[in-house]
């Protein structure tokens, strides 16, 4: 048997060497190319309030509940049920400035997931003198919880938004 000062110092090496093998995903902003072409972005012959109007009924055409409280931004939000467990919602912003041949259109959209998880309590009693007890108490209660969040960044998501918009605007 080790001596429990050797003991100690053992079980520090130890968890030192298993922390060091743990890995960490790469930083997203590594993959960050910033290229001149985006898939993010479309151009208008229209003015940035008339294009913008256009991509609002292009997403209420489509499912989508819209907040256009600005005329030249538009927020478009679509819940979604794989599952009976699962659930995604998909929030899309089109922003309408202003260019050289009539309107930049950028887009960008944001999926995010929820899963249906139990939410566990418990009750605690003390005595005192004698110290407390933390013990579980089974809840039937489930609530949708928020399990992840991403930007889309597939071309041909844009790709059929954008064509979607263009179709509505006559070309």
């Amino acid at each position: 048997m080790f001596p429990p000062a050797r003991l100690l110092a053992l079980l520090a090496v130890a968890s030192l060497l298993v922390a060091g093998c743990r890995t960490s995903p790469p930083p997203a902003y590594r993959g960050e190319t910033f290229d001149t072409e985006s898939p993010f972005v479309n151009w208008s012959t229209k003015e940035p309030v008339a294009a913008c109007e256009i991509a609002k009924r292009a997403l209420l055409s489509q499912g989508y509940k819209v907040d256009s409280s600005n005329p030249t931004s538009i927020r478009g939000e679509k819940l979604f049920l794989p599952k009976p467990d699962y659930a995604m919602r998909l929030d899309i912003t089109l922003v309408c400035l202003p260019s050289n041949v009539g309107a930049a259109m950028y887009a960008n959209a944001l999926q995010t997931r929820f899963e249906m998880k139990s939410a566990a309590s418990s009750a605690g009693v003390g005595v005192a003198g004698v110290g407390s007890i933390s013990l579980p108490w089974s809840s039937d209660k489930e609530a949708l919880v928020k399990v992840g969040e991403e930007t889309i960044s597939d071309p041909a998501f844009y790709r059929r938004l954008f064509a979607l918009i263009e179709a509505l605007q006559g070309g």
